[in-house]
């Protein structure tokens, strides 16, 4: 199973440190480490969302358009999760969000199934591959770890070597789970890192290879497409590399990152760069076709659903794209109109759109028409907790997490 998002690996993204910025750390005391994160800034101010309804749709249903709904069901969790999209997942009938212990709740009851000590490190992503969860081990052993989703037995494990440290899974496929790891001193520091492929039926290293020096382990994003492994970092590298092998085909520097995750389709890589949206050949890096949102605006993370990009841009307007060719479907100023925060974050059931938004204030899950992208409804669950939301689906329910609440609205 290709992955088709980015995923952050690492606990100290830019992105993160505005969250935390929005939860009562001053400005001041980030200082510098903010500089050149104007556009995370552009989320939205004050609106008129309207707050959710108390009655609950009938019979599970879906609410109607302007009446937010009441959760099915809402648990408080374990989680420890700073707001990239593979933290929470929903597979195998149960949704887990990224914490310690690791819980696996019943998705239709919201029942506990089962609870995992040490499971995986908090904020670390959720990756599945091919009917199993892999994880960086919340033993901090030197493990990667893969489990069985629907009951949270140990399904295979495997080390990188004593010689390095903390190997983080960035991406899997049907084969193999891609980490990157610290390389060891001798006097057990740490300058480089490293990029590796373990062989996800024997956990043997398939290939190994020593990244740059100055590049980092933390904050990477990587996908894989078939013999491809993309990924991007924080000191704004594009880089692929074969699957096979390791060996990298092309590397370019990106103009401007959104410290998010990025698309792939098919042959293509579609990467937001502030006020551009660029898609670019795996194959050999070339540009393929770039859109430009208005002008002082800049694009947010894209999500890939049903063949479909969909992605907001700082001025509130939303935008859903053809991957292949940069080609508008439509665009949407619902969200501009009512005042509500910008999503991040998609997920789509039947003819809706869900949207996962950034910091609290007029944000939540935005429910918007898919065919033309109106927007239905918001649900908020107005804990004023700073941490984003995040959602996802079994494609009959839709999983909200909001710090330690985590809420099932119908689909």
């Amino acid at each position: 199973m290709s992955k088709a998002l980015g995923t952050a690996v690492g606990r100290t993204s830019r992105r993160r440190l505005l969250r935390l910025a929005g939860g009562g750390i001053t400005m001041a005391a980030l200082g510098a480490g903010l500089t050149g994160c104007e556009d995370e800034l552009a989320t939205g101010g004050e609106g008129s969302t309207p707050p959710p309804r108390s009655a609950s749709p009938e019979d599970g249903k879906a609410p109607e358009d302007g009446k937010a709904p009441t959760p099915l069901w809402t648990k408080s969790t374990s989680a420890q999760t700073y707001g990239d999209n593979d933290e929470l997942v929903a597979v195998d009938g149960v949704v887990i969000a990224s914490g310690d212990p690791l819980v696996a709740f019943d998705g239709a009851s919201g029942e506990e199934r089962w609870s995992l000590p040490d499971g995986a490190v908090p904020g670390a992503p959720l990756l599945l591959g091919d009917g199993t969860l892999y994880l960086e081990s919340g033993r901090y052993d030197g493990s990667v770890a893969g489990y069985v989703p629907g009951s949270g037995k140990e399904a295979w494990r495997s080390r990188l070597g004593k010689e390095y440290r903390q190997p983080r899974p960035v991406a899997v496929d049907g084969e193999q789970v891609y980490v990157i790891a610290e390389i060891l001193e001798a006097d057990g520091s740490s300058h480089t890192n490293v990029i590796a492929a373990l062989n996800s039926r024997t956990g043997k290293v398939a290939w190994k290879e020593q990244r740059d020096l100055g590049t980092q382990q933390n904050g990477v994003h990587a996908a894989v497409r078939g013999r491809y492994l993309v990924y991007t970092d924080f000191k704004n590298n594009l880089t692929v590399r074969d699957t096979a092998t390791g060996r990298q085909v092309w590397t370019q520097k990106t103009t401007k990152t959104s410290y998010g995750p990025f698309v792939v389709h098919r042959d293509l890589v579609i990467v937001p760069q502030g006020q551009r949206l660029q898609a670019f050949a795996l194959s050999d890096g070339s540009e393929k076709w770039s859109v430009r949102s208005e002008e002082f605006t800049a694009f947010r993370e894209p999500s890939l659903v049903e063949d479909v990009l969909y992605i907001a841009d700082s001025g509130r307007t939303l935008w859903a794209v053809e991957p292949g060719t940069g080609r508008k479907i439509w665009q949407s100023t619902a969200l501009k109109d009512a005042g509500g925060q910008v999503p991040r974050q998609f997920v789509k059931v039947g003819g809706t759109l869900y949207g996962a938004t950034d910091l609290d204030e007029q944000g939540g899950v935005h429910a918007f028409d898919a065919k033309a992208g109106g927007l239905r409804w918001t649900f908020n669950d107005r804990s004023g907790d700073h941490h984003a939301w995040l959602v996802a689906t079994d494609g009959k329910r839709v999983f909200a997490l909001h710090g330690k609440k985590l809420h099932a609205l119908p689909a």
